[in-house]
């Protein structure tokens, strides 16, 4: 069970909050308080449009609580089309491009011609030898998934997936 008794009476999951990065203290962001813990850092605050939590204690500065307490809206889970923000606002010869963990690159069209630039031009600019650029783009149908908030990553890929729901057609490089 948590201990609240060193809480401030405005810290109860729901409360609607603004928030910023002790780097930014001029910036607040809106979100909401959607857990407490036992930790000192015990408040979790999810930014809108974040899927995942901040923690910061609960006198910290750049926490402000607002008036407004509201049930913790579910995080939208399953099949997703993804856009260039899910990749980290990140596009190469205008193209959306990603490097997962495993270091498949995927690239975001059915394209082939679109999908050999933006290739290109992330090795070129994350300084990856030009050369593994050459390497054969596979296409393929993708399901993209959100997962739940507490994961490693926002999301994961399905590879071959297609005629299943909320595929997209992609480009990817696999990994050596």
């Amino acid at each position: 069970m948590t201990d609240t008794t060193a809480l401030p009476a405005q810290a109860v999951i729901g409360r609607r909050v603004e928030f910023a990065y002790y780097r930014d203290q001029t910036t607040f962001l809106p979100g909401i308080i959607t857990a407490i813990t036992d930790d000192p850092a015990s408040l979790r605050v999810r930014l809108d449009g974040k899927r995942n939590n901040v923690a910061c204690r609960p006198d910290y500065d750049g926490i402000r609580y607002l008036d407004q307490v509201v049930p913790v809206p579910a995080l939208p889970m399953g099949a997703f089309t993804p856009t260039v923000d899910d990749f980290d606002g990140a596009t190469y010869a205008g193209v959306p491009v990603c490097q997962l963990d495993d270091e498949d690159i995927v690239i975001l069209t059915a394209d082939q011609d679109a999908a050999r630039g933006a290739l290109v031009a992330y090795c070129k600019a994350q300084d990856i030898d030009p050369e593994y650029a050459e390497d054969p783009l596979e296409a393929a149908w993708a399901r993209f998934e959100w997962q739940p908030e507490d994961a490693e990553s926002d999301w994961q890929v399905r590879f071959d997936a297609e005629g299943f729901d909320g595929a997209v057609q992609i480009h990817y490089l696999p990994a050596g």
